[in-house]
């Protein structure tokens, strides 16, 4: 009888794990945890200038500006999509793309100009549009730079749209009444992070994120994106 309770007892705690990883999987992006020190990764954006430089192979170092595209052009090799990629991600794609040529290349990428982050809060704001930021800049900052939310504003639904490498597109979204009450919960923003204040009529949020997405962040022709 003993033996029959654990193993009902096993069983229930192997379904209930895999409920639990299956629900966090669903989960988009977490905010940053209140007092967190976060790591500012950047990402290369188109209008970069890099220097790309080869340790054994000097001859085939180049400065590059990334294309609108988002993609450069090399010695030897075919195009790159450089843009979306930290710097080390970069390198690590030339390495394999170069190793077809060279023996053993020893590459490392350096943003020599990075163009001004920046990131847009549309929607209920006062002054919607572009902000420029130095250092970091959290999504509730961001709000207040662009004037503050309008009367018509629903503080509780805002949405951050990320755009990571790959041209996948993840949304956070936050309570920014909540925010301001306990003072934790924010996040932190990456360049071309788009914050979106809605109206407080809108009642369906998934519904209308794909149809803004689809309006308002134009895709490269022939790629797609998954939202998560």
């Amino acid at each position: 009888m003993k033996l029959l309770k654990g193993t009902m007892v096993l069983v229930m705690f192997v379904i209930w794990g895999c409920t639990s990883t299956a629900a966090n999987r669903r989960q988009p992006l977490p905010p940053a945890p209140a007092g967190a020190e976060v790591e500012s990764i950047y990402r290369i954006q188109p209008g970069d200038l890099l220097d790309v430089k080869f340790f054994y192979n000097p001859e085939l170092n180049e400065q590059v500006v990334v294309r609108s595209d988002g993609k450069i052009s090399l010695q030897l090799i075919t195009e790159v999509t450089a843009g979306g990629l930290t710097p080390t991600e970069l390198t690590q794609r030339l390495s394999t793309a170069y190793a077809k040529e060279i023996l053993e290349p020893k590459i490392t990428v350096i943003v020599r100009t990075p163009v001004a982050d920046k990131v847009y809060v549309d929607g209920e704001v006062n002054r919607a549009g572009m902000v420029t930021i130095s250092g970091t800049i959290t999504a509730v900052q961001s709000i207040a730079q662009a004037g503050g939310m309008k009367e018509s504003a629903n503080p509780k639904t805002v949405v951050v749209i990320r755009r990571g490498s790959d041209n996948e597109i993840s949304t956070i979204h936050l309570n920014v009444e909540e925010i301001r009450k306990k003072g934790e919960g924010d996040v932190v923003l990456q360049p071309n992070d788009i914050v979106y204040v809605p109206r407080s009529s809108i009642s369906d949020i998934n519904t209308w994120i794909d149809l803004y997405i689809r309006k308002n962040v134009p895709l490269p022709i022939g790629l797609g994106y998954s939202i998560r």
